[in-house]
């Protein structure tokens, strides 16, 4: 007797047999609209995608829309973008009936009237500067809606800050260097250390990704590196990371106040988790300064690191109080805009990729958390309880949305 088929299949075995296929239900590719516009912020000089991310984009089918002179400021001209598949229009409207609207700088009132329900806009939210009004606009408008700075990627970090920090910490240094020469008036001092003479003395206040590369590229030139932070193990981690020993200290005030008075430079990188904050240098430490010394504000997105501060601009990008100069621009990476360029349309165009294959942001935020991190508007209702409580405006949980869309 044969007996039962399956008997003719040692343990485990059977299950090789060929099977039927199961098929995902309800998700399909989809070939999406990008628009590229211009932005009307003087202070930003990037553009979210490259000829090279455009490239990449478009020979996945997807079809990208620039608004003529998105790309100039970062030195990317229309005739880059329309030899790498992008259609150029000249009409901002055009811009803003995309599926996805890919901008740099937050959402002015009059681009938000220009979008219709249910689009998607990653921008910048920005919400140290944002408006109660500006949010209540977009809820009106029934818009989908993330912020790039929220996004995580798949190590929990956040891709557009880390990015944006390293550099501005690096261009930072660049910056006190160019200030303290007699190029710009300053008092003729070398950043970093030759044969002979005491090496330049930077300060800086925050540990973080800035900071970092801040004190890579001082030790680099030679300078005295001294850091100062609120967390002894971002200190660590610091050191750990640059591979050798500097000065670090956490923030104690006669610590900080005698670092100050000998300090060249000071850069400020300090983030801060509220609004609201209080300085963290006050103008009483920053008249003690050395004459001629120089203090990058790198934290002026949020109100500043020194009671000094004064939001400049890229026109007019000093001023000088106490006798020390103050450069206090927001977005310094803008002023290497093509690198930054670069590094975010490296961040964006995977990104959008993503949404293709996964049929648009409802499917995709379903599975990536990192995405779902970033977005504070869907289908127009906020599901940031951090901007909720912040104006005052009712908010849900994108989880429990989820579940009933």
């Amino acid at each position: 007797m044969m007996g039962d088929k399956t008997s003719y299949f040692p343990l485990g075995q059977a299950n090789l047999l060929p099977q039927e296929e199961m098929l995902e239900v309800g998700r399909q590719k989809k070939k999406l609209l990008i628009g590229i516009p211009k932005e009307s912020s003087s202070f930003e000089n990037r553009v979210a995608l490259t000829p090279q991310g455009v490239e990449l984009l478009v020979a996945n089918g997807h079809t990208v829309v620039f608004e003529s002179g998105a790309g100039d400021k970062a030195h990317y001209f229309d005739h880059d973008f329309a030899e790498s598949g992008a259609q150029i229009v000249k009409e901002k409207t055009k811009v803003f009936k995309a599926d996805i609207v890919l901008k740099v700088s937050a959402l002015t009132s009059e681009e938000i009237k220009l979008l219709d329900a249910n689009q998607l806009v990653i921008s910048l939210l920005n919400l140290y500067n944002q408006s109660r009004e500006s949010i209540q606009q977009m809820l009106d408008r029934r818009l989908n809606a993330i912020a790039f700075e929220l996004l995580k990627d798949e190590n929990g970090c956040y891709p557009v800050i880390r990015s944006m920090s390293e550099i501005e910490g690096t261009a930072s240094v660049m910056i006190a260097s160019e200030y303290l020469s007699k190029a710009h008036n300053g008092k003729g001092v070398l950043l970093g250390g030759v044969t002979g003479i005491s090496p330049s003395d930077l300060v800086i206040l925050g540990a973080g990704t800035a900071g970092e590369f801040a004190a890579r590229a001082a030790l680099g030139l030679g300078a005295s590196v001294k850091v100062f932070d609120n967390s002894y193990h971002s200190l660590r981690e610091l050191e750990r990371h640059i591979g050798q020993r500097i000065f670090t200290s956490v923030l104690h005030p006669q610590a900080l106040e005698k670092a100050l008075q000998s300090a060249d430079a000071v850069l400020g990188s300090l983030r801060y988790l509220q609004t609201g904050h209080s300085f963290m240098v006050t103008e009483e430490q920053v008249s003690k300064m050395k004459k001629g010394s120089i203090i990058i504000d790198l934290s002026m997105d949020q109100g500043g690191c020194f009671e000094t501060s004064q939001c400049t601009n890229f026109d007019h990008p000093v001023f000088t109080k106490h006798g020390v100069i103050h450069y206090c621009v927001p977005n310094v990476a803008s002023r290497v805009s093509r690198t930054a360029s670069i590094a975010l349309s490296n961040i964006f165009a995977p990104i959008i990729l993503r949404l293709g294959e996964a049929g648009g942001v409802h499917h995709l935020i379903k599975e990536d958390v990192g995405l779902s991190h970033g977005m504070y508007l869907y289908k127009g209702i906020l599901t940031n309880s951090y901007i909720g409580r912040h104006f005052n405006i009712p908010y849900k949980d994108i989880g429990l949305l989820m579940a009933a869309f």
